[in-house]
């Protein structure tokens, strides 16, 4: 059995959940799932990033206690993970003194003996809104162009990691793919930073300025960096730096670190030389995903285009969610994501689509084989043949078996497609060649009219609503991954368990309601 590691990155809980939040957990658990469904002994990480400036001074406005904040935040972000459906086997949280913090002391104190760490005095510009020193060229106007704000100017003395020691051997190993950046674009904005001249980077601030954070060892007049010892999570997490390191053992490296490309350089530069400096491999793959745009626009208060996911969730339902962010939202792209598009995608692909579809093979099913239908012959099964080939939507690829049965098309047009796009990251692919394949099953009916043939040729109308339940079922294991109550739904409506949805020998039909309830069902 192989084991597969997958992180997202760790949420900061200086305020509530939004869209970007709901996206990225949403895709890793995808991932997550589609390698559990392979057999890997999978272990999926999420949590929360807990310390530092902009958490005190968030706390402060909000009238409370640093531990009180994220606490309440943390319980935020805790049940948005419950209603998306999101299957994390664990949840780190930095402010965790007996998880997390041994973990972080134990790499700081690596990376002093490795003489990585010394102390400086530094005059620079500081953007809270990123925890970090930023330099000139990463303003626009004077102000950072993620936060609308100008950074402070800060003069102190900090601890400085030697990261220009390891630019050159981070770059190696991003250009040779022992470090894997994905998408290209993404690789080679880390390489075009490589490139030039790597200066060495803060990582602490003192102690009576960042009171809530992690004390440096040895030394309580200095607090850690947050980016410092918040990378450190993906490794706390497995017991590093506690008494059992059994789990960082087994699960160590990373298979895939799923992130933001705002946090690009943190974690493709800062955490591969923290890393080689203290002689612990490399993360397989970084995959970076786009932002979340609304009408081309960033989501923003003052603009009034923010769309808050847990109301999406509860008008709609979390499958819903999911299906709409991973087919319209390209993996590794920006993403365009509006109220009036959702509701579209909604009725259109889900109610009036996958929707229709199975409600109306189960009515067929019922009405004219009294809810129950054995399965035909294999020959009687090929004998039927699509009428219409299935037109790509996700590739320049044409996927292209006219003629064939509907079986030997899914086996060799849908589900090599589908394996190969889950392989190589393209979830837009995946779920669109399912998407597309229904859309197939509907003109299969609409080609054979089965509901005009049961009264000419019943044995052949069998056959034929035989072949699209059997197919929603099979596509159902296929769709887990993304919508995982809706692939039971589909199960559950056929009355085929997943184990045997490769070769029921029976189908019978378990009445329900509509999976996605349209417009006029709600009402």
């Amino acid at each position: 059995m192989l084991k597969f590691y997958i992180t997202t990155a760790i949420d900061y809980v200086n305020a509530s959940p939004h869209l970007g939040h709901a996206y990225e957990k949403v895709i890793t658990d995808v991932v997550a799932r589609w390698h559990r469904a392979q057999g890997d002994e999978t272990f999926f990480l999420t949590g929360t990033d807990e310390h530092g400036a902009k958490i005190v001074r968030a706390a402060d406005l909000a009238g409370k206690k640093p531990e009180e904040f994220v606490a309440d935040n943390r319980k935020q972000f805790q049940e948005l993970l419950e209603l998306l459906n999101i299957s994390n086997d664990d949840f780190i949280f930095t402010s965790d003194q007996k998880r997390h913090w041994p973990g972080a002391v134990k790499l700081w104190e690596k990376l002093a003996d490795a003489g990585d760490l010394y102390k400086a005095k530094y005059e620079g510009l500081y953007c809270v809104g990123h925890e970090a020193f930023v330099t000139e060229k990463d303003l626009v106007n004077g102000v950072c162009a993620d936060h609308q704000q100008k950074p402070e100017v800060i003069e102190e003395e900090n601890y400085f990691f030697r990261l220009s020691k390891y630019a050159a051997r981070v770059k190696k190993a991003v250009e040779s793919d022992e470090l894997r950046v994905l998408p290209e674009s993404r690789k080679n904005e880390v390489l075009a930073f490589l490139t030039g001249n790597v200066e060495d980077v803060s990582f602490s601030r003192p102690s009576k300025d960042i009171t809530w954070g992690v004390p440096v060892p040895k030394d309580p007049e200095h607090t850690m960096y947050v980016w410092a010892e918040a990378l450190t999570n993906y490794i706390s997490a497995l017991g590093y730096g506690s008494a059992d390191e059994a789990r960082f053992e087994k699960f160590w490296p990373a298979d895939v670190h799923i992130i933001g490309k705002d946090i690009l350089r943190f974690h493709a530069v800062y955490w591969p030389a923290m890393l080689l400096a203290t002689g612990l491999p490399l993360p397989k793959t970084i995959f970076v995903h786009g932002m979340i745009l609304s009408k081309g626009q960033k989501m923003s208060k003052t603009i009034g285009n923010v769309i808050n996911p847990v109301e999406m969730i509860s008008e709609f339902g979390a499958d819903a969610f999911r299906y709409f962010v991973s087919r319209e939202i390209p993996f590794g792209e920006d993403g365009d994501f509006t109220r009036e598009r959702f509701r579209e995608v909604y009725e259109g692909s889900l109610a009036h689509g996958l929707g229709n579809l199975a409600s109306r093979t189960a009515a067929m099913i019922e009405k004219y084989f009294s809810g129950a239908i054995e399965c035909p012959e294999e020959a009687e099964r090929m004998s039927v043949p699509t009428r219409r080939e299935l037109r790509k939507e996700v590739s320049s690829e044409r996927v292209s078996l006219s003629g064939e049965s509907i079986e030997r098309y899914f086996t060799l047009g849908v589900v090599r497609f589908f394996e190969d796009a889950m392989a190589s990251y393209k979830l837009t692919d995946a779920i669109s060649v399912l998407q597309a394949f229904w859309t197939l099953l509907d003109g299969y009916i609409q080609d054979y009219e089965p509901y005009r043939l049961v009264k000419t040729d019943p044995e052949k109308a069998k056959i034929i609503l035989w072949n699209v339940a059997w197919h929603i079922v099979r596509s159902a294991v296929l769709l887990e991954p993304f919508m995982p109550e809706t692939s039971a739904a589909l199960l559950k409506l056929f009355g085929v368990s997943r184990a045997d949805a490769e070769s029921p020998a029976r189908i019978v039909i378990s009445k329900s309601g509509p999976l996605f309830p349209s417009k006029e069902e709600k009402k």
